[in-house]
C-alpha cells in the first residue's frame, strides 16, 4: 500500500486530506516526524485561510525545513490550496513573512473586478502535460481563494490555468513537486481522479 504523509503543522482541517487519500486506497497519515515523513512515497502540504499564519506556522513546527528536504530528496511532494501558495517566495497577502521559495515567483490578489475569495466550482484548462492533470483538461473544481501567483515570473511551471477575471493560474509542477491551488479533496470525481493520478506518480517513483 502507498503510504503518504499529510504534513500535520497546526493549521486547518489537515484531515480532510487524509481521509481523501485514504478513500482511494492510500495509508496517509498525519505526521511532522522527520522519519515517517521522509520515509514515505508521497508528502502533501494542505493549507487554508491566511499565507503569513501559515508560513509562521510551518517555521514554528519545523515543517517548512523539512518540506525543503523533501523536495531536495526527490519525493513526490503536493501542495494544496494555500499549500501551493507557501512553496513560492512571497505573498502579497502577508509580504513581512517568506514563503519556502522551492519555486520562484510570488503570489499576488486576484486583479479585476471579480468576487473575492473566488468562492466556487471552476473549470481548470490544461497547459502542459503533467501526470498530476490526466484526463482533467475542462474538469472542474471548487475553489476558495482570493491571492494566486502572479503571471509572467512563473510559466515554466504553470501547467493549468482557469478564468476568474483573467487567466489565473492553478497547478503547477516542478519536477517532483505537484501544487493545485483548488481543493482536489472537495472536488467529487475530478478530485477523486486527481489525487489518484498523484498516488499513481508516488507509486511509479519508489
Amino acid at each position: 500500500m502507498t503510504r503518504i504523509a499529510v504534513l500535520d503543522y497546526g493549521i486547518g482541517n489537515l484531515r480532510s486530506a487524509q481521509k481523501a487519500f485514504e478513500k482511494i486506497g492510500a495509508e496517509a497519515e498525519l505526521t511532522r516526524d522527520p522519519e515517517r515523513v521522509l520515509s514515505a512515497d508521497g508528502v502533501v502540504l494542505p493549507g487554508v485561510g491566511n499565507f503569513g499564519n501559515c508560513a509562521k506556522a510551518l517555521l514554528e513546527t519545523g515543517v517548512g525545513d523539512l518540506s525543503r528536504q523533501v523536495v531536495s530528496l526527490g519525493i513526490p511532494f503536493l501542495g494544496i490550496c494555500v499549500g501551493m501558495q507557501l512553496l513560492f517566495e512571497s505573498s502579497e497577502e502577508s509580504p513581512e513573512v517568506p514563503g519556502l521559495g522551492i519555486l520562484s515567483g510570488h503570489v499576488k490578489l486576484i486583479p479585476g473586478i471579480v468576487k473575492l475569495p473566488q468562492m466556487q466550482w471552476n473549470s481548470i484548462k490544461v497547459e502542459k502535460i503533467s501526470p498530476l492533470l490526466k484526463g482533467l483538461d475542462n474538469k472542474w473544481f471548487y475553489f476558495v481563494h482570493s491571492y494566486a501567483v502572479e503571471e509572467g515570473s512563473t510559466d515554466d511551471v504553470v501547467t493549468g490555468v482557469c478564468e476568474y477575471g483573467g487567466r489565473v493560474a492553478v497547478t503547477v509542477q516542478k519536477d517532483s513537486v505537484f501544487a493545485t491551488q483548488f481543493h482536489p479533496e472537495k472536488s467529487s470525481e475530478s478530485g477523486r481522479i486527481l489525487l489518484s493520478n498523484f498516488l499513481t506518480y508516488c507509486e511509479s517513483s519508489k
